[in-house]
């Protein structure tokens, strides 16, 4: 069971939502503009925001901007906007995953789900692990450099999580949308590359010369760990 805000201004999207996701046990809020979900995540916390980007008063890119300032909560963007543009601002302005309307509900829960099913997992890991100036703690899911904390989207987590628990790995972009957003057959290769500049724009010196997060030309992209 989960608690999920459905933002949205076309009332039968969020009534179909609402009434399928409750329909799998979890709890659902519902908005209509962006003002209002604003309101929303500041008196409850949510585990998963279902967010569309063309809403009333303030639209969906700037609730998104405006939740990742303090919270990591992930965020999946509904729109009817399926430009190649629209889902690359949104992903880096923090969301963790976007699917175009009209989606199939069975595939958006399957979205949902995996969501929840790593967000589990992630809560039964205590230890830490530490590759170099990086220290990734499961439990409470944050990382640090040099002791100072990284602040990185749920997706971002997920993704530095599967590259340092398989240091010197190569994994494809397939590989990755895969494990990470637990999708193969449907789903936007250009969401792991978006993922891995805003990873490496957080986590290295220079972004354009990372020493951490490396890519091998025509397989995939690794973490490169050199042991002492």
């Amino acid at each position: 069971m989960a608690n999920i805000l459905v933002v949205d201004d076309e009332p039968l999207i969020v009534k179909g939502l609402k009434f399928s996701l409750e329909q799998g046990g979890h709890i659902i809020d519902t908005s209509f503009d962006g003002n209002d979900a604003l309101e929303n995540i500041k008196s409850k916390d949510y585990d998963i925001i279902l967010l569309d980007l063309m809403l009333p008063i303030i639209d969906g890119f700037e609730v998104c901007k405006k939740v990742r300032e303090t919270s990591d909560v992930p965020i999946i963007i509904l729109s009817a906007k399926g430009e190649d543009i629209s889902k690359i601002k949104g992903l880096e302005i923090g969301a963790d995953d976007y699917i175009t309307k009209p989606f199939n509900i069975m595939e958006l829960k399957a979205r949902v789900n995996a969501i929840l099913r790593r967000m589990e997992k992630s809560k039964k890991i205590v230890a830490q692990k530490h590759l170099g100036d990086i220290t990734l703690n499961y439990l409470d899911r944050k990382v640090t450099r040099n002791s100072e904390e990284i602040n990185l989207t749920s997706k971002e987590f997920d993704l530095l999580f599967l590259l340092m628990d398989n240091p010197n790995k190569v994994f494809s972009r397939e590989a990755l949308l895969e494990k990470v957003w637990k999708y193969e057959h449907f789903g936007d290769l250009r969401t792991v590359d978006v993922h891995i500049r805003k990873l490496r724009e957080k986590i290295e010196d220079n972004s354009s010369n990372p020493v951490h997060i490396m890519t091998k030309w025509g397989e995939g992209y690794y973490f490169q760990f050199k042991k002492e």
